[in-house]
């Protein structure tokens, strides 16, 4: 699937003390040498542990051309053997083709032979290092006398995957058969749960994207450095997917090299990285979920002890403008359905299920979308006709089931898990959903997508195999509403919770399986809200060209966000104001949980 990047005005800028700017440490170079210098001085034994990507080959060969002596252990050599892996892994990657069951219970030593790791502790001494994934878990930990933790963000990282130059647990070289799902499903919550272990305990933290630009810090610069970005609203570099309902109304707003169709762009979530002005126009970039090293700060105690680990907010937008006149067949996303909290927890052990909202943020003419069926549509006819289509199989008569909406500017979808849909296209949707993975899987269940062919990014052309559904879990999952429920329960209204001359706050109208509220703050120079200390929210632009969103005790802590940009303001923030230059009407929409 490919990703790219957008980062323009992604830069958070943020004020750290002078000491803490000064112990950052910027080149490969500069960083080897300190770490070579620490080695030969040591008394002990030292780890360089960190997650999947990190070119640790190129890291170790140029510390042993700084401290020839130094005895270099990868920690693959601890490893049980790659068929005990597999063992390991193959309840977790499953028979299902689609999903996997999540490892939330694994550990990195569930991998570790026991034996061996009992003889590495004991040869454990001044001059060794112990390099790789997992280097320092919590069994080695106390032999170190200094641990080093290795960063990558992710998007770089599922490249290096698909590329087939990935190095998993207990390889010492590339596995072009390593997949998605072993990656998703199993090795990132060894990952997570391993870095959720170290990231208070270690000595320094690098950011290790490329090899030719390593960056470094000890532990009290990063830890000030994720406080104080905790103290702003955050913006996250955002990442853009083709796809073969993908549109053009991206060129208008913004230059994606290499991209030639939008299907979608995601704003906010757990899975993207944060680009970090420390002054002087010097930056770091590290992954967002970092900040949840402080969860209560970010996220509020509700969702921090309801949701452990769990960052549940995403903030996508979905293109949908295409110049002339184009069939639905092209423009539409694919009929699917989400599925609730007790299926994901039965089927996939993930924690929260699949909540929904479409806000139409710009209506182009024919904006609409498909969803729930029509009133005297016969759904066993329906379901059959998807089964024997499987994709492959033209249904001519599909719209005689689907249910098409004609969308207005400000429009509110609610789309609880089982409420089959699709956006219809020639619109601009702003999705707020809940993110139901720690690892940032999301779980849409296709039923059926026009038998069309998808994007092939490689020559740019919608020539690549046809989407492959979801169908059991799709027929399993829905339930079937009509138009009537859909147009009576899940056509949200805006109601104004307050109004003052200044500016006034909308809430939409919900149901009461939606975990979150959408609101929508209208303003001409300047709004307020307040996270009241517990409520982390998710503010997006959709009016206007440019808001600052600041804090009402000390305006120094600020943001900028352009049109359809998003913002986290975490939970701690508290009263803030958003405002902007010159007249005109503008319109923050927000999602924020319900309880908090």
């Amino acid at each position: 699937m490919p990703l790219y990047e957008g980062r323009h005005n992604a830069e958070n800028k943020i004020k750290i003390s002078e000491n803490t700017f000064n112990e950052v440490t910027f080149g490969t170079q500069e960083c080897i040498n300190q770490i070579a210098e620490r080695i030969a001085k040591s008394e002990g034994a030292i780890a360089l542990d960190g997650w999947y990507g990190v070119d640790f080959d190129r890291i170790i060969q140029a510390l042993q051309e700084k401290v020839t002596e130094a005895k270099f252990i990868n920690i693959n050599t601890v490893y049980k053997t790659i068929g005990e892996l597999q063992k390991y892994k193959e309840p977790f990657i499953t028979d299902d083709p689609s999903f996997g069951y999540c490892n939330m219970n694994g550990r990195i030593l569930d991998l570790i032979d026991l034996e061996k790791l009992s003889s590495l502790k004991a040869n454990l001494k001044a001059g060794v290092v112990v390099y790789g994934c997992g280097a320092a878990i919590p069994e080695l930990f106390d032999s170190y006398v200094a641990t080093y933790y290795f960063d990558k963000t992710r998007q770089p990282l599922l490249w290096q995957m698909w590329d087939g130059k990935l190095v998993p647990f207990g390889s010492d070289s590339p596995d072009p058969e390593y997949f998605w799902k072993e990656y998703y499903y199993c090795d990132y919550f060894l990952l997570h749960f391993q870095k959720h272990f170290l990231i208070e305990r270690i000595d320094f933290y690098v950011e290790a994207i490329e090899f030719e630009s390593l960056k470094m810090m000890p532990r009290s610069a990063y830890d000030e450095i994720i406080r104080t970005m905790l103290q702003y609203p955050i913006k996250e570099v955002e990442i853009y997917q083709p796809g073969p309902w993908g549109a053009y109304r991206y060129k208008d707003l913004w230059d994606i090299k290499g991209l030639e169709c939008n299907a979608w762009n995601e704003l906010a979530g757990p899975e993207l990285s944060i680009l970090i002005d420390i002054g002087e126009g010097k930056t770091l970039n590290m992954p967002f979920v970092n900040l949840m090293q402080y969860p209560e700060q970010l996220v509020g105690k509700y969702l921090n002890e309801t949701y452990p680990h769990l960052f549940p907010l995403d903030a996508w937008l979905d293109d949908g403008y295409f110049p002339e006149k184009t069939p639905a067949e092209r423009i539409s996303m694919p009929i699917h359905t989400h599925p609730s909290t007790d299926y994901v927890k039965k089927h996939f052990n993930e924690p929260i299920g699949r909540y929904e909202t479409y806000y139409i943020a710009e209506a182009y003419e024919g904006a609409n979308t498909w969803m729930g069926f029509n009133n005297e549509a016969d759904l066993e006819e329906w379901e059959a006709k998807c089964r024997e289509s499987n994709n492959l199989k033209v249904i001519e008569d599909w719209k005689d089931y689907i249910c098409n909406w004609e969308s207005r500017v400000g429009d509110l979808y609610l789309i609880p898990p089982g409420t089959d849909h699709g956006h219809g296209g020639n619109q601009m949707v702003l999705e707020l959903d809940t993110c139901p993975s720690i690892a940032g899987t999301e779980y849409s269940f296709f039923s059926y997508d026009f038998a069309r062919n998808s994007w092939d990014d490689n020559t740019k052309t919608m020539t690549g195999k046809p989407l492959k559904m979801h169908l059991d879990h799709s027929f399993n999952a829905s339930k079937f509403r009509r138009e009537d429920y859909v147009d009576k329960k899940l056509r949200a209204k805006p109601s104004v919770v307050k109004w003052t001359k200044d500016y006034y706050l909308e809430r939409y109208s919900s149901v009461p399986e939606m975990p979150f509220e959408i609101e929508r703050l209208h303003f001409n120079n300047r709004g307020e809200y307040d996270t009241e200390g517990k409520f982390c929210h998710i503010v997006t632009l959709t009016v206007g060209k440019k808001a600052r969103i600041s804090s009402k005790s000390n305006p120094d802590l600020y943001t900028d966000i352009n049109l359809f940009q998003a913002a986290v303001i975490p939970a701690s923030f508290g009263e803030y104001e958003v405002t902007c230059d010159g007249n005109g009407g503008n319109t923050i929409t927000l999602v924020r949980w319900k309880k908090g």
